[in-house]
């Protein structure tokens, strides 16, 4: 048998993100980090989204091109998660700008994002149908189940017909990837060819290099001296676990005088209330928290907390970057989160409630080499879950035969 390698072929690829690319949280930075592994390979991207979200900092060298929807809705500016009936006119609006993108730069690949990416691949490589462009779904969790999380379904007919479309869509596409082992079992059950494959979140270890000193840090943002930081990142709203991270902050804080507790994220309106008064010198809020500013806020943290209880079928971007700082973290017992840390690489809370998190929380408080040991443990760990190792995998899948 010959040892000779085929090389692996370049491929132009048109990435479909039905969101307000870029905003500064997980759905995003699975879109911009596999894109910018993938540019890196030597592959060509374009993005094509909505009309709202930021462009891409020059510090990041990237030549990504980000193609935009006409502001028709020129009143909607919401960046935040969760479900919007005006979502259907610009999904409209975005399965028009991505038919002309696909006819006038004529991609190899159409790589759908989300449930609603997904089927705009697929409706415009129906249309296109002699271009033969391979089509790869990118699910990130469960549609309905993140519809009733942000209490947008409630009436069970209604989520019936909602689970009949997920179930449409779960077995679209050339090839399906997921971002968790959960959902690519539940995909799996209901996909009737190809089964999906899962593509973790990762983290970009070189995002942590050239920082300033921790104690650097924390006096930019007030951080009392000699405090043990337990900080949350990623949005307050809640689907993401946040609820109980909250009820968790005045349990820790009566234990643990030497606890600060950092919330960085958005929207600021969703936790306000139920911070109590007299903890405000305990907790430092930090809103909105800017992507590229995340190593910072991570860096002169020690504990990371996951609240997420899994129930949507997302993977854990947040929990990839805590490890890939090195933080000790925190977080409940799902396999998900067994699959990343290891049994021996983070402190799991035995029920999901925010007594549970707290009692995880004072495990590390309260022994100072587990602090050390699961930080260690967590940063060798991220070594294998590397966005480019992402890239490669899809580089493969794309160069698969349909």
């Amino acid at each position: 048998m010959s040892d000779i390698q085929v090389p692996i072929e370049k491929k132009k690829i048109l990435v479909i993100a039905p969101t307000p690319f870029f905003s500064d949280r997980g759905t995003h930075i699975r879109i911009l980090e596999e894109a910018l592994a993938l540019e890196k390979l030597g592959h060509r991207v374009t993005i094509v989204t909505y009309h709202i979200g930021k462009d891409l900092p020059e510090r990041l060298g990237s030549h990504i091109d980000i193609r935009r929807i006409r502001r028709l809705l020129f009143w909607y500016k919401k960046l935040e998660a969760g479900p919007d009936w005006q979502k259907i006119v610009l999904d409209l609006l975005l399965i028009k700008k991505t038919l002309f993108l696909a006819r006038t730069t004529h991609p190899d690949v159409l790589h759908g994002h989300l449930h609603e990416g997904a089927l705009i691949g697929w409706i415009v490589q129906k249309i296109l149908f002699w271009r033969k462009m391979m089509l790869v779904c990118d699910f990130h969790g469960s549609l309905t189940k993140e519809m009733v999380s942000h209490s947008y379904l409630h009436a069970s007919f209604l989520q019936q017909i909602f689970e009949g479309v997920e179930k449409f869509i779960d077995n679209l596409g050339d090839k399906a990837v997921t971002s968790s082992w959960t959902n690519r079992e539940e995909i799996a059950k209901v996909r009737t060819k190809n089964a999906p494959l899962v593509l973790l979140d990762g983290t970009r270890l070189s995002m942590f290099e050239g920082l300033p000193s921790k104690d650097a840090i924390r006096k930019e943002y007030g951080i009392r001296e000699g405090s043990i930081v337990v900080t949350y990142t990623g949005a307050f709203i809640k689907n993401k676990g946040i609820e109980h991270f909250l009820e968790s902050i005045p349990i820790v804080a009566e234990r643990y005088p030497s606890v600060q507790f950092v919330l960085a994220g958005f929207p600021l309106d969703q936790i306000e209330k139920d911070i109590p008064k007299h903890l405000d010198s305990r907790v430092t809020i930090i809103s909105p928290l800017p992507y590229f500013e995340l190593a910072k806020v991570l860096k002169m943290s020690d504990i990371g907390v996951d609240p997420k209880a899994g129930n949507t079928r997302e993977a854990s971007g947040k929990l990839l970057q805590y490890m890939g700082v090195g933080l000790a973290n925190v977080c409940f017992d799902t396999e998900n989160n067994r699959e990343y840390l290891s049994s021996d690489g983070g402190s799991f809370a035995t029920e999901i409630s925010g007594r549970g998190l707290a009692d995880a929380i004072g495990r590390i408080v309260e022994n100072p080499m587990l602090l050390e040991s699961y930080g260690r443990i967590a940063r060798e760990r991220a070594k294998k879950f590397s966005w480019e190792k992402s890239a490669e995998e899809l580089e493969l899948i794309y160069n698969e035969t349909i």
